[in-house]
């Protein structure tokens, strides 16, 4: 299933998930502060991946600089995987 077609009732249907809607999840977790660098990334990058407004934009421009910053904070410790399929 391709990621455009995913809904969160036929994920939690097709992995037998449910959802905890706890308003609090993540409450005792700290706050981490992003850098400057990803502040700048994010300030140039972020009109643009609007106005362009599709998906790609927003994961290239938007969600991969996060992740990139997330993945720095924690040493390396995750992967990430981009157009990957593991069937």
């Amino acid at each position: 299933m391709s990621y455009s077609d995913l809904t969160l009732p036929k994920i939690q249907q097709e992995f037998s998930l449910k959802i905890n809607e706890q308003v609090d999840f993540f409450a005792n977790i700290p706050e981490v502060k992003s850098s400057d660098f990803l502040k700048q990334i994010l300030q140039n990058n972020l009109p643009l991946a609007l106005a362009i407004n599709t998906e790609k934009a927003r994961s290239e421009m938007i969600i991969a600089p996060i992740l990139i910053e997330f993945r720095k904070i924690l040493n390396n410790q995750i992967s990430l995987f981009s157009g990957t399929e593991f069937n």
